[in-house]
Protein backbone atom coordinates (compact mmCIF):
# COMPACT_ATOMS: atom_id res chain seq x y z
CA UNK A 1 0.00 0.00 0.00
CA UNK A 2 1.25 3.60 -1.08
CA UNK A 3 0.17 6.85 -0.10
CA UNK A 4 0.67 10.44 -0.84
CA UNK A 5 -0.30 13.48 1.44
CA UNK A 6 0.60 16.77 3.04
CA UNK A 7 0.37 17.65 6.70
CA UNK A 8 1.60 20.19 9.15
CA UNK A 9 4.31 19.59 11.22
CA UNK A 10 3.73 19.26 15.14
CA UNK A 11 5.27 18.81 18.15
CA UNK A 12 4.40 16.49 20.98
CA UNK A 13 3.25 17.87 23.84
CA UNK A 14 4.31 15.26 26.21
CA UNK A 15 8.27 15.76 24.77
CA UNK A 16 8.71 18.91 22.69
CA UNK A 17 11.61 18.76 23.21
CA UNK A 18 12.55 15.85 21.24
CA UNK A 19 9.20 14.63 18.77
CA UNK A 20 7.85 15.75 16.19
CA UNK A 21 5.23 14.21 14.31
CA UNK A 22 2.87 14.86 10.46
CA UNK A 23 -0.55 12.96 11.04
CA UNK A 24 -1.72 10.88 8.50
CA UNK A 25 -4.91 11.95 7.34
CA UNK A 26 -8.01 10.17 8.73
CA UNK A 27 -9.09 8.50 5.67
CA UNK A 28 -5.76 7.26 4.95
CA UNK A 29 -5.23 6.17 8.73
CA UNK A 30 -8.75 4.31 8.45
CA UNK A 31 -7.11 2.60 5.16
CA UNK A 32 -4.15 1.71 7.21
CA UNK A 33 -5.62 0.30 10.08
CA UNK A 34 -8.01 -1.99 7.90
CA UNK A 35 -4.68 -3.24 6.08
CA UNK A 36 -2.44 -3.62 9.27
CA UNK A 37 -5.22 -5.52 11.51
CA UNK A 38 -3.86 -8.16 13.11
CA UNK A 39 -0.22 -7.60 12.15
CA UNK A 40 0.46 -4.59 13.97
CA UNK A 41 4.21 -4.20 16.09
CA UNK A 42 4.49 -2.77 19.40
CA UNK A 43 2.02 -0.23 20.63
CA UNK A 44 -0.09 -0.97 17.09
CA UNK A 45 2.97 0.36 15.32
CA UNK A 46 3.20 -0.20 11.32
CA UNK A 47 6.19 -0.59 9.87
CA UNK A 48 6.79 2.03 6.73
CA UNK A 49 8.97 3.38 4.31
CA UNK A 50 8.99 7.34 3.99
CA UNK A 51 10.09 9.87 1.56
CA UNK A 52 10.03 13.24 2.13
CA UNK A 53 11.40 15.86 -0.37
CA UNK A 54 14.91 13.81 -1.12
CA UNK A 55 14.58 12.25 2.24
CA UNK A 56 14.19 8.56 2.66
CA UNK A 57 13.87 5.82 5.68
CA UNK A 58 12.82 3.38 7.34
CA UNK A 59 10.68 3.77 10.61
CA UNK A 60 6.96 3.12 12.32
CA UNK A 61 3.79 5.04 12.44
CA UNK A 62 1.77 4.78 15.67
CA UNK A 63 -1.62 4.95 16.23
CA UNK A 64 -2.55 8.52 17.47
CA UNK A 65 -5.97 10.29 18.72
CA UNK A 66 -6.60 11.33 15.29
CA UNK A 67 -4.82 8.94 12.97
CA UNK A 68 -1.31 7.28 12.65
CA UNK A 69 1.18 9.99 13.71
CA UNK A 70 4.75 9.72 11.54
CA UNK A 71 7.57 11.20 13.47
CA UNK A 72 9.92 13.17 11.60
CA UNK A 73 13.43 13.70 13.13
CA UNK A 74 15.66 16.18 13.39
CA UNK A 75 17.98 15.19 10.25
CA UNK A 76 14.76 14.90 8.00
CA UNK A 77 14.15 18.57 9.32
CA UNK A 78 17.01 20.25 8.86
CA UNK A 79 17.98 18.21 5.74
CA UNK A 80 14.58 19.42 3.87
CA UNK A 81 14.05 22.84 5.36
CA UNK A 82 10.86 22.28 7.35
CA UNK A 83 9.82 23.95 9.95
CA UNK A 84 6.89 23.98 12.67
CA UNK A 85 2.92 24.23 11.45
CA UNK A 86 4.67 24.17 7.88
CA UNK A 87 3.03 21.57 5.25
CA UNK A 88 5.19 18.46 5.02
CA UNK A 89 4.35 16.06 1.20
CA UNK A 90 4.92 13.05 2.48
CA UNK A 91 5.32 9.60 0.55
CA UNK A 92 4.39 6.18 2.52
CA UNK A 93 4.88 2.47 1.52
CA UNK A 94 3.81 0.26 4.20
CA UNK A 95 6.59 -2.57 5.13
CA UNK A 96 5.37 -6.04 4.93
CA UNK A 97 1.54 -5.67 4.69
Amino acid sequence: MHLTFTAPLWKWDARPDLWTFVTVPEEESDRILDRAEGRTRGFGSVRVDVTVGGTAWRTSIFPGEDGYWLPIKRAVRDAEGLSLGGPVRVSLRLVDL
